[in-house]
């Protein structure tokens, strides 16, 4: 069934006028004049390209590279609000990284008969090689995404988890960095809780996990996949700002019982390796042996505590959709309260029930592969024709287990600067936190990502979305 609630406006009221977070931004934006504005916006999307902002998706014969839309419009959350989301992100990581860790070591909540041990058999994100092993400081998500939707003024839900290698929040910063060039004056009249410390609390956290072979302060690096791969703007992004070396495999080798990268000064030990390859590549005497991503070795160079991997080979068994659908469960059995933020309703089409009931209903409903991820392989049921529901539908009875269903939620909207003016348009918001064994950070806001196309539930940017700034009002 689809959401009939209203659509949530988060900038004005059902009456036009506008809602306290907006206040003081409205009051600067009905000062500015519109050619001005509009000559800032083209400016914005000059200085991205100048930047090398951009993103690359994956076509039938080659990746394109393509401009991230960015819109000036902010989207605003209250600092009451956000103390609110806060405590729920909080509780849900540290779940997440507790379920990870009974997994690979007692899994209790399998012995407890609250998931079914079928989720694990046959799921390539689970990894054998990881079971009965701790991580360093027994932090398996370092860092970790958390996908939000909004329905009403306080209905924040859970749209998915981000526990593999979440991208995104060099989008973040770069779009704090343009609006605070662009509009100085701006942050004078609006008090706006600061995100860009991020890329030093980050070398922090990582540098918090350090393996037991590490011998003065912490040497990190990010594995990026090289330059072609649709990240690597943030992976390079992400090094500069931290002080940290970019690797790929080809860098890298094991020696004397540790990882080292070639420098101009010979090979160096590596202590923490952020690394944005998926464990396929990750090494290929334990994965895939085709790989030239990774490094052969480092698994077993891990498992000796001569290196900490973030984040943890297999945390994506948190990110498959299937598991998504128990969280409520997980939420409670790790840490004993109830969830402070909802899941989206979820039907497991693994179950003949639920598999009938969606067959019933694919036009109303999104069907999801549960690894699916970036928008790919999907199904929007109220914006597909009916010929394409159909070739759906054969999919899903072919594979029931391969997919879950939800309802087309009503999502908040929040206007965007076009040609004739201030629009509505659906958004979604994907904070980033921090887990280390000092504790969890999580950053003021995070990346908001827009649906640029009027009516559109599609915020991904490889499927023709944008992104906003994202302010947390200070208090």
């Amino acid at each position: 069934m689809s959401d009939s609630k209203p659509i949530f406006d988060e900038m004005y009221n059902a009456d036009g006028s506008v809602r306290p977070a907006y206040a003081d931004y409205c009051d600067w934006f009905d000062q500015q004049d519109e050619k001005a504005l509009r000559r800032k916006h083209l400016d914005a999307e000059s200085s991205f390209r100048r930047t090398g902002i951009t993103f690359n998706v994956y076509g039938e014969d080659e990746a394109e590279e393509r401009l991230i839309p960015f819109d000036m419009v902010p989207r605003i959350i209250a600092a009451d609000e956000w103390r609110r989301l806060k405590r729920g992100i909080e509780q849900r990581v540290s779940a997440l990284n507790a379920f990870i860790a009974d997994l690979y070591h007692r899994r209790e909540i399998v012995k407890a008969g609250r998931l079914p041990e079928r989720l694990l058999r046959n799921n390539d994100a689970w990894l054998t090689n990881m079971v009965g092993f701790t991580p360093p400081g027994g932090v398996y998500t370092h860092i970790v995404g958390i996908d939000l939707v909004r329905t009403g003024p306080d209905d924040f839900m859970v749209l998915e988890d981000n526990a593999r290698t979440p991208s995104g929040v060099s989008y973040m910063l770069e779009n704090r960095e343009t609006m605070m060039a662009m509009f100085p004056e701006l942050f004078s009249q609006v008090r706006v809780e600061s995100v860009s410390n991020y890329p030093q609390r980050l070398a922090r956290s990582l540098a918090a996990c350090a393996p037991p072979a590490t011998k003065g302060k912490p040497v990190v690096a990010v594995l990026t996949p090289g330059i072609y791969n649709s990240a690597y703007f943030e992976h390079a992004f992400l090094a500069d700002q931290m002080g940290a070396e970019l690797v790929e495999g080809s860098d890298l080798r094991v020696i004397d019982g540790r990882v080292a990268m070639r420098t101009t000064r010979g090979y160096q030990p590596i202590d923490v390796l952020y690394r944005r390859v998926d464990d396929e590549y990750l090494d290929p005497l334990s994965f895939n042996p085709a790989s030239a991503l990774g490094v052969p070795g480092i698994m077993d160079v891990y498992r000796a505590g001569g290196i900490t991997i973030a984040n943890a080979p297999g945390t994506g068994i948190a990110d498959d959709k299937a598991i998504y659908s128990f969280m409520p469960e997980i939420v409670e059995f790790y840490t004993g309260e109830k969830p402070l933020l909802s899941n989206v309703p979820t039907w497991r089409c693994s179950e003949p029930d639920s598999l009938a009931y969606v067959l019933d209903n694919l036009a109303e409903l999104v069907v999801k592969e549960v690894h699916g991820s970036g928008g790919y392989g999907m199904l929007i049921g109220p914006t597909s024709s009916k010929k394409e529901i159909s070739a759906f539908a054969q999919k899903l009875r072919a594979k029931p287990h391969n997919y879950i269903a939800q309802p087309t939620l009503a999502l908040s909207t929040v206007p965007i600067f076009t040609r004739a003016g201030l629009a509505p348009r659906h958004v979604d918001l994907r904070p980033f936190v921090l887990v280390s064994p000092k504790g969890i950070e999580i950053t003021p806001g995070g990346l908001t990502r827009v649906a640029l196309k009027k009516g559109s539930l599609v915020v991904n940017s490889s499927q023709g979305g944008g992104t906003k700034d994202s302010w947390v009002l200070e208090d």
